[in-house]
Formats: structure tokens, sequence, C-alpha cells
């Protein structure tokens, strides 16, 4: 008996945070995504695909504004015919989507979605699996998704899918070289790898990008700007991370392995009926994890401030503690957020030619990246250094950035637009 409880808590964490909140935002994300680029482009998006009374004898079906629309898109996947191309290598062909869908979900464990709720007394965590390595643990298993995108365009036996396959493995590749880079300042400040520790640290001191109660804010600790200081690398790290997660997720404006204007559909083109619904379902989950790795390191979890969690940690009903849905209830809203953020960007900004793409992430980021975590150790160092060790540290830093942004500069040398097939136009 005292094993069985600790494990239906875990199943009912399993199932209530994966298939209870993470799955179903992926048709929310679907009905936004509509919704919200039919608005930036002014026309009408999904506004009548409600419950359908017409068809048992009703005079009018219900439009419930389009919401129903993510159910119909999933009828329809459902019931499109399940054709496997003879030329493709048939098992792999078949393991691709779930190696695609599988990461995005298997990372839902180390994120947490609320403070503690309270049973008799027992705090349980609204995390299904409470890791000391959990960004190691997504980035790790995260990348595993491109073992998937991979084998579907390499078991196609197409061209078009293979090239997607190939465009996809280089980029995940580079960008995931970035977003390490990128957190290692993050992570430095706050000591710890524990995602359920970094947002509590942010609950009490300040979230990493608002700094502005607790230990954070000088009036509260004697006078020491360190937090405020270290905004500057904590917001460098932001972009590129926020940047690189696009990249990751095959979003606009980086979608060139299923760029529908090159390659048909990319890596997907030769699946349909469900197959192809799992590589859609993988997208729009490493979208929804994405940001909420985002939200967890740089944007406090679901920390709303100290007030607010105080408040919602005393709140009961009979001998069960509440504050943990309240807190799921913040995360969630941040989160969709970001989500209409990804959406925003999708609809707004042209996509990136392959070099361009290619560039942004060895020539820039990767650079800025490994700066930005010498100048976090710098900034983290400078109380115990002293003023004038801080200053000779920034100095160096200061003259290898230099050097090293004129040496990329120098090498890297652009082609002449009047050359190569247009040079005798």
């Amino acid at each position: 008996m005292e094993i069985l409880i600790p494990l239906l808590i875990i199943l009912a964490k399993i199932v209530g945070l994966t298939f209870m909140v993470v799955l179903p935002l992926v048709p929310v994300c679907v009905y936004f995504e509509r919704r919200f680029s039919a608005v930036i482009q002014d026309r009408v998006g999904p506004n009548r695909v409600g419950i359908p009374l017409t068809l048992f004898g009703g005079k009018k079906d219900i439009p419930l504004f389009g919401i129903v629309q993510p159910v119909a898109d999933a009828v329809k996947l459902l019931l499109k015919e399940d054709f496997t191309p003879t030329n493709v290598r048939t098992a792999f062909y078949w393991l691709a989507p779930a190696l695609t869908i599988v990461p995005s979900l298997v990372t839902v464990c180390v994120i947490p979605f609320g403070s503690p709720l309270t049973v008799n007394g027992e705090e349980i965590k609204l995390v299904i699996a409470d890791l000391d390595v959990g960004p190691l643990f997504i980035f790790a298993v995260s990348s595993l998704t491109v073992y998937g995108i991979t084998l579907a365009g390499w078991s196609s036996n197409s061209k078009y899918p293979f090239i997607g396959g190939v465009r996809s493995t280089a980029q995940m590749i580079s960008y995931e070289i970035c977003l390490g880079l990128s957190i290692i300042p993050v992570l430095m400040w706050y000591g710890d790898l524990n995602l359920s520790n970094i947002v509590e640290h942010q609950s009490k001191n300040g979230w990493l990008l608002l700094p502005f109660w607790g230990e954070s804010a000088p009036w509260n600790n004697g006078g020491d700007y360190t937090a405020w200081l270290f905004w500057f690398p904590a917001v460098i790290a932001f972009l590129i991370f926020t940047i690189s997660i696009f990249a990751e997720t095959n979003r606009m404006p980086f979608d060139l392995p299923e760029c529908e204007t090159e390659l048909v559909g990319g890596y997907h083109t030769e699946y349909s009926s469900m197959k192809f619904a799992m590589f859609f379902m993988g997208e729009y989950a490493a979208m929804v994890i994405g940001s909420a790795l985002i939200v967890t390191l740089f944007l406090g979890g679901w920390s709303l401030g100290p007030s607010f969690d105080q408040w919602s940690a005393g709140l009961e009903i009979g001998s069960v503690g509440i504050g943990g849905l309240l807190g799921l209830a913040v995360f969630m809203a941040k989160l969709i957020v970001f989500i209409l953020f990804f959406i925003l960007v999708r609809w707004t900004v042209p996509r990136f030619r392959y070099d361009q793409l290619m560039r942004l992430g060895w020539i820039i980021f990767f650079e800025v990246a490994l700066i930005n975590v010498f100048l976090g150790a710098l900034v983290i160092a400078a109380p115990h250094l002293g003023i004038v060790i801080t200053l000779v540290g920034a100095v160096l830093l200061a003259a290898v950035s230099s050097a090293l942004i004129w040496v990329l500069k120098v090498s890297d040398k652009r082609e002449d637009p009047n050359t190569g097939l247009l040079a005798s136009n």
C-alpha cells in the first residue's frame, strides 16, 4: 500500500499534465493559429464550425466562434486514407512519426506547471519528475527529434523529403549549440539545474527579466546592483534562446525543412492521415515545451509575484491546499501569451534563405552566446573581485570580443551579386 499510493500519484500527474494539459494545447494552438493569422491578414478565420444541430433535425447550427475547427481537422485526418507508397523503407517510414512526437511529450516530465498542492499536510509537486538536471534532460531528449525528421526524409525514397531531412539535421544541430550556450549564464546565476528550485528562487527574489523584489532589489540587499547588472546578459540569453527555439521547432522564419515553395512539403511530403498528423502534433508540442521552458527560466514560471504567491499558498478547501491550481492557471496564461507571440512572428516575418539561417546560427549566435557566458560570469563574480580586477576583466572581454568580431567580418566574405550566372546580364 505504501508503494501503491506514490505510483497512483505519479500516474495521475502523467495523465493530468501530459494528456489533459499539454496535448489539448495542440488543437488550441491550431485554433489560435487560424484565428490570429486571419486577424493579421484582415480576413475571416474559422467562425462557423460549431455544434451541427441541423444534422439531428435542428433548425440552426450553433457556431461557437469556430472553436470546433480543431475537432473537424482531427476527424478529417483520421478519415483520410492511410496510404503508404510502395517504394519507401517501410519500417523506418512508420517509425519516423513516433520519433518526432514522443520526445516532445517526454520532455514534459521536468516542467513545473504550478506551485505544490497540499493534501492532508503532504506536499505534492505539480511536476512529473523533479530532476536535478532538468534543462539537460530536455536538451538530451528533444535532440532525438532530429532522428524522426531525418528518417522521414531518408525512408521516403524521394528527392524533396530527403532534402528536407538533410536541411533539418543541419539546422537543428546548429541551433542546439546556441540553445545550450545561451542558458549557461542563466544556470550560473541560479546555481541550480532543478527547474522547480529555479521557479521558487524567482518567486522569492524576482523573475530573471524582472528583478524588482526580494534579494534582487538593491533596496532589500544593502545596495547590491548585481541582479540589475545581470539583466543585460539575461536579455541577451533570452533573445538567443527564444530565436533558437524558433529554429529548433522549424517555425517561421526558419521553416526551411518544410518550405513548400521549394520542397512541396518537406520531409513529410510522402505522409498522409494520422502519420502526417503526428508530425503536425510533434511540431506544436515542441513549440509548447519550448515556450514552457522560456517561461520557466526567464519569466518566473507559475509565479506572479511574492504577494500573489503567498496568498495563493494559503488557499485551502478542507484539508486540500489549492494554491497550486492557481499557479497552474498563471503558468498556462503566460504559456498562451508566448504561443501567440510564436504565431505573430510566423505571420509577420519573412522566411530566411538557408545560407542566412546557417550564418545566423554559426557566425552570429554561437559567438555572441559564447561572449555572453564570460559577460555573465564577470557580472556574477564582480562583487568578489573588486573594482580594479572587474574593470580589467571588462576591458579584456571587450578587446577579445572586438577582435573576434573583426576576424569574423574579414573571413565572412559574401559573394558579389553581379557574379555567377547573372554576371552576363
